[in-house]
């Protein structure tokens, strides 16, 4: 199988910016959906896959209608699962808790919530159904758990990739080894 563009879009603002939303289905606002309806319109993709939540939803639909494509919904793109964090403001968290979380997720997930590996493992799962020019709306989390399932990042390095709302990450995939290259970030 030849190798494809993937186009992976972090949602545009949600209500409740700035917390741990995870799971959480916080709706989008306006201007969030309008950046990500933009930034799709000058990208090459033949299907359109987005969380089920939402924030990421929302977009997808009208991406896909403005390009006339069915949207698949796939809640394996759905952020990590926060737990007990679910809607949390950070600064409100134990801050030793917090940075055990962000130096070591997979020992210490949020109380309740997803592992690392478990979000890497159910991303892994998207991408195996992916196999032409696709873009997918979904959450900072899972582009950085694609990321790692393709490239071979690992926890530091996937944290080192800046994704502000609205984010695309273009990268070409090849499926037989599961291997990606990156080819732009807009941001």
């Amino acid at each position: 199988m030849n190798a494809f563009p993937l186009h992976l879009m972090r949602h545009g603002a949600p209500q409740l910016a700035g917390r741990l939303l995870g799971h959480l289905d916080a709706p989008p606002e306006a201007e969030g959906i309008a950046l990500c309806i933009e930034r799709a319109r000058h990208l090459d993709f033949a299907r359109v896959v987005t969380s089920d939540l939402a924030r990421a939803r929302a977009p997808g639909a009208v991406i896909a209608a403005e390009r006339g494509i069915e949207l698949d919904v796939d809640r394996r793109w759905r952020e990590l699962n926060f737990g007990d964090w679910e809607g949390a403001d950070p600064a409100l968290l134990p801050a030793e808790d917090l940075a055990r979380f962000w130096d070591d997720p997979d020992g210490f997930p949020p109380p309740g919530g997803e592992s690392w590996t478990d979000l890497r493992a159910r991303i892994g799962d998207g991408l195996d159904v992916l196999g032409e020019p696709a873009l997918v709306v979904c959450h900072a989390g899972a582009i950085r758990a694609a990321l790692a399932v393709l490239c071979g990042f690992d926890v530091r390095q996937g944290w080192a990739v800046d994704l502000p709302y609205g984010a695309v990450l273009s990268l070409r995939v090849w499926p037989e080894g599961r291997s990606g290259q990156i080819t732009g970030l807009t941001a």
